[in-house]
């Protein structure tokens, strides 16, 4: 197996509820830091939200692995933002025989 080249630049975020002041929450994203990473696009397929259509695209993105617990170490439920660009995790899987690279399997969400 050849070393992924980790040429982007992504920043990884977590969700974090804010309260609205009605008695309810808010979600926003709160960035962890910046990872180095290889971007892999799969097939993408349409469908629909509320009546807009949107674009669903797989993506496998390669960083660098960091020990379970840390902030730096992507877990499903967080994502990785280049620009306006947002890809969600859905899962992480360690790399190759020496476990040196994280496998994040991610969607990115398009509107036409």
């Amino acid at each position: 197996m050849s070393a992924p080249r980790l040429n982007r630049s992504l920043v990884l975020e977590a969700a974090t509820q804010v309260a609205d002041g009605a008695g309810g929450f808010t979600r926003t994203w709160a960035p962890l830091g910046v990872l180095w990473a290889e971007l892999k696009a799969g097939t993408g397929r349409e469908v629909g939200a509320a009546g807009t259509p949107l674009a669903r695209v797989p993506y496998r993105i390669t960083v660098r692995a960091a020990p379970h617990g840390a902030p730096s170490r992507p877990v499903p439920g967080q994502r990785l933002r280049e620009g306006t660009r947002m890809f969600h995790i859905t899962a992480v899987a360690e790399s190759g025989v020496s476990a040196r690279y994280l496998t994040c399997h991610t969607e990115e969400e398009v509107a036409p």
